[in-house]
This record gives structure tokens, C-alpha cells and sequence, in this order.
């Protein structure tokens, strides 16, 4: 077996364990990595040049197969349960040992990169891949390498990639074929039984969650953007809530769209690319994602082609919702090159809340922040997944993003408070979901009140604003807003009958306080207060 200890250096695979391979193919450029894929039959070409990848059974990640080797290094720092279920060293063994068996003989695509734009917390990266899209995946999303950087690289975290290997729960001692595994004191993480490239990039966010925050750096689900005034903002949301479409806009340059981190310099992008959702993607509402995803080498996973024209359509939902475009961040031309920027002035909490009850925006304390953050919540719409009843589903994820925490929640709630108390940050909770009425009954917030809301956030307009409290939710709510209806900004006003809203925030209250049990003796009794009251 390869060592526990020490760095591969360039071009070394058998630190790693991996010999008796076929044909190793280093750092190909995007156009070569298509050609590949292409002859390799692992998707098809579309107009203008992208290339399409069908994930087959998994077209979403596999949170309930992610697992952590519970070790001597891992025991007391990570929270242990469903999210990070603890995988033994034996088991682990067994599995690499085999993984190693199924590489050899075949064809390995190797990508050296990093993650993190700040240079004093960046990770040299490496992974290994029997597939070429997935290399081109890995080339798009992570920080590329220069070519000096590249002869030079020794990476500091490995990824071992087969979505064609199944592993044995007999053998393994996992929970199916599919297999998500992280071991932090090899520095090492197996990935095996799913094709869904999003597994790649979560991972890697996984150890940045681990990483970080252990040197008091925030480590953070979300976007972010800078004015032309040199004002950051970040834009917080679980999946379909619009953290890459708020923060996509002409008139700001984007820092990142989905992960970063808040050092005492700054806000510094983990990535080097996007991967944004592309279902019912159009040219008018979100020019920057579409001009983006129209270029040669994007990749576009489980998006429906037309089998004549090669054209992709971004209606058609048939194989998932979870259609995704990644792309390079250089195809923003307004992005910020070097992917860093100050200290926040905005932070914008988005939830796309389907009962309709959360107003467009509320203005909340540092405490109300902490709550929220903590919460995590949008929800799920019913008839879009399996299981779903008649209404929607709440759906409370911790920091907006607790499939790649690591450590308990509390531990990244405390260390935003801090930042956000040191560097005066103003927190917005932005609901960009449903008004009028739940799902079913009201309608969609339009994008263009939702985006007028953000800027009058961003210009500081927002701050001299009279507010009216919410009785339920505490929530500071703005009374007016030019190109805003004054009925939108007040939900209750928007429903036909305001008893039935007021009964249906009442339950939405009660789901914020059922969830938020587990963190009361973990996090100051002024917190806990800060929550809705269904009383």
C-alpha cells in the first residue's frame, strides 16, 4: 500500500498506489480532453462547440453515500452523523486496495490544479479520472496552473475518481455502490459508482470546510461580487435559490459563483470556474450565464440536445432538473481576475420560500443573523421530487450548505458573527421565492423586483428606509422601495385572505423552531430569541 505520509511530486502516480497502468494522459488542454471524450464515446458535441455529458442514474450528488475515516486525526474534530458518517480504516483498506485493482490496465486522465485564490491558504490539488470530461470538468472548476506551476506541482490533496467501479457495502462497508470517502490523514478522497461531476468540486469544498476554519478562516456556500467602487458583496443560498443569477450582473464584476472564503484580508474564491443550473436558462433574464455557456469547451451535463440540429434545450427537464453548465470564470467578462476582494459591506441570505410568507427582504440584527445562517432554509416544491406531498417541503440546510461541513454548525456560525461584527457587514434575508399565496396559488417573486431590491441593498439606499416589524418573524421589513409595488414588500398584503397567511406563517414559524432544537446549548440565548415566535 502507498504511504500515510509525504507529497507525490510531479508526475508520480505511484505514490498513490496506482501501477500497471494503460495510457496516462497529464494535463491535456480542453480541446485535446473533448477529442478524447469524443472518440471515447463519454458524451456528444453541441452547438457551438460544447460538449454534453449524460450522468446516467445519478444526475445530482449522493450525500447519503459521502463518508469520513474515523481516525485518530478526524475523532474529535468532525460531526459525526447522517451528514458525516464515519467509514473505519479497515474498510477504507479494503476499498482502495480494490479501487487500485480496477485502475489498472486503463487509461488515467490526470489534472493538476488548486483551490483557493488566496495564496497563503491555496491547495495544490490532483485528480485522477478514467474519464476525459471529467479532467475537462476539473480543468474548468479548479484554479488552473501556469506552466511553470505545472512541471513544479506536488499536490497537497488527491482525488482517486472511477465512476466506473461499484463498491460491495458487504466488503466496503458502505451504504450502496456508491461511494463519496474522505480521509484526512492521507489526504486523500475516493469517489467511485456515479458519473455526476458535481462530486468532484463538492469534494474538494468538503476539505476547504475541513481545512479552514481550523486556521479561523470562514468557509462559505456562496457567491460573490464587487462594485466598480471596490464594495463586496456575498450572496448565500442552497441550489435553485439564485445565488449565481443575483450575483451574475452586468453592472458588478464577479468574484465567484458558488464558494469562498473570509480570511482577515478578505473574500477569496475557492474556484476558478462555474457551474450554474441551466434549466429554463434564457437570454433575457440571465445574459452573462447564457453568453457564458455558449462557448467552446463548455461543459453542459443532462442537458436534452436536439439529436438533428445538435442544439441544446434548456426546457426540457426530462432527465432532471439538476441540468448544469461549467464553465471557465474567464468566460465572465466581467469577473475579478485575481478572485479576491475586501471585506463584505452586504451579505444576502436567499431563500426561496414556496408557503410565500417571507417578505422580498428584511434588514436582520447580527443575532437574527446568526439564527438564519444556521437555519439555512428554502424549501422544496411538491411534484419536483419523489415523495413530495400536495404543498411544499421546508428545508433547513445548515449554513447554507450542511452536505460539506465537516465540523459542527456552530463552529462556522460563530467565526461569521465574528467577521461580520468586526467589519460592520450588513445582513440581508432575501426571499426569492413565492408571494401572493404558496406554491400553487401565488406566483414566482419577478426577477426584476428581486434584482431592483438587491441594488437599492447594495447602494446603501436600503439603510435609511423606514421598516415595520414583522410580528412573527421579527423581521425588519423596508415600508418602500421605488420600482417595488408596496403590496410585495408586505406579504400579507398579497394574499386574498390574511388569515390564511398568517396561519401559514405561524407554521413556517413553528418548522424554524422544531429545526432549530439542535442548536440551542450550542450558540448564546440571545440568538435563540432572535428566532420567529409562532405564538
Amino acid at each position: 500500500m502507498p504511504p500515510k505520509s509525504g507529497f507525490p511530486g510531479p508526475h508520480d502516480l505511484k505514490h498513490h498506489g496506482l501501477m500497471e497502468l494503460g495510457a496516462e494522459f497529464w494535463n491535456l488542454s480542453p480541446a485535446v480532453l473533448m477529442e478524447h471524450a469524443v472518440r471515447r464515446m463519454e458524451g456528444e458535441l453541441a452547438v457551438p462547440g460544447t460538449f454534453v455529458a449524460d450522468t446516467g442514474q445519478h444526475t445530482g450528488r449522493s450525500p447519503n453515500d459521502k463518508f469520513v475515516v474515523r481516525n485518530a486525526a478526524t475523532e474529535s474534530q468532525v460531526e459525526w452523523g447522517s451528514i458525516n458518517q464515519p467509514l473505519s480504516e479497515d474498510h477504507f483498506e479494503r476499498l482502495y486496495h480494490d479501487l487500485l485493482e480496477h485502475f489498472k490496465g486503463r487509461e488515467v486522465y490526470v489534472h493538476d490544479a488548486a483551490a483557493s485564490a488566496d495564496p497563503e491558504h491555496r491547495l495544490p490539488i490532483r485528480l485522477v479520472t478514467e474519464n476525459a470530461w471529467h479532467a475537462l470538468f476539473a480543468h474548468h472548476m479548479f484554479l488552473r496552473l501556469t506552466p511553470p506551476e505545472v512541471e513544479t506541482h506536488q499536490p497537497a490533496f488527491t482525488l482517486l475518481h472511477a465512476p466506473g467501479f461499484d463498491a460491495d457495502p458487504t466488503v466496503h462497508g458502505t451504504r450502496s455502490k456508491t461511494f463519496i470517502i474522505l480521509d484526512f490523514s492521507r489526504n486523500l478522497a475516493l469517489i467511485g459508482g456515479t458519473s455526476y461531476a458535481g462530486e468532484v468540486k463538492k469534494t474538494i469544498f468538503t476539505v476547504l470546510n475541513y481545512l479552514l476554519p481550523l486556521r479561523g478562516v470562514v468557509a462559505m456556500h456562496c457567491s460573490a461580487n464587487r462594485g466598480r467602487h471596490g464594495d463586496t458583496a456575498l450572496y448565500f443560498g442552497l441550489s435553485g435559490t439564485g445565488k449565481t443569477t443575483l450575483s451574475s450582473v452586468p453592472d458588478r464584476d464577479l468574484i465567484g459563483d458558488d464558494e469562498h472564503g473570509w480570511s482577515d484580508e478578505g473574500i477569496f474564491n475557492f474556484e476558478g470556474g462555474c457551474y450554474a443550473k441551466m434549466i429554463r436558462l434564457n437570454v433575457d433574464d440571465e445574459p452573462i450565464i447564457w453568453h457564458a455557456t455558449h462557448q467552446f469547451g463548455v461543459i453542459l451535463e443532462n442537458v436534452v440536445v436536439d439529436p438533428r440540429t445538435r442544439v441544446p434545450n434548456f426546457e426540457d427537464e426530462s432527465r432532471t432538473e439538476n441540468t448544469r453548465g461549467a464553465y471557465p470564470i474567464e468566460f465572465v467578462p466581467n469577473h475579478v481576475i485575481e478572485g479576491r476582494g475586501d471585506h463584505p459591506q452586504n451579505i444576502f441570505f436567499l431563500s426561496a420560500d414556496a408557503f410565500g410568507v417571507l417578505p422580498p427582504i428584511a434588514r436582520l440584527s447580527p443575532e437574527q443573523a446568526v439564527y438564519y445562517f444556521l437555519s439555512g432554509y428554502t424549501s422544496k416544491l411538491a411534484g419536483t421530487e419523489k415523495g413530495l406531498g400536495d404543498e411544499p417541503e421546508a428545508t433547513f440546510s445548515a449554513c447554507f450548505g450542511a452536505p460539506f461541513l465537516p465540523l459542527p454548525p456552530a463552529h462556522y456560525a460563530e467565526l461569521l458573527r465574528a467577521r461580520i461584527e468586526k467589519h460592520g457587514a450588513q445582513v440581508w434575508l432575501v426571499n426569492t421565492g413565492w408571494t401572493g399565496g404558496a406554491f400553487g396559488q401565488g406566483h414566482r417573486m419577478k426577477l426584476e423586483h428581486t434584482r431592483a431590491i438587491v441594488r437599492a441593498a447594495l447602494s446603501g439606499d436600503l439603510m435609511s428606509v423606514p421598516t415595520r416589524r414583522d410580528p412573527i418573524f421579527g423581521l425588519e421589513v423596508p415600508e418602500s422601495l421605488p420600482s417595488v409595488p408596496p403590496d410585495v414588500l408586505w406579504p400579507r398584503d398579497t394574499w386574498a385572505q390574511p388569515s390564511a397567511y398568517d396561519e401559514q406563517a405561524r407554521r413556517l414559524a413553528r418548522r424554524f423552531a422544531d429545526n432549530f432544537e439542535k442548536y440551542r446549548n450550542t450558540v448564546q440565548a440571545e440568538v435563540v430569541a432572535a428566532g420567529p415566535s409562532a405564538a
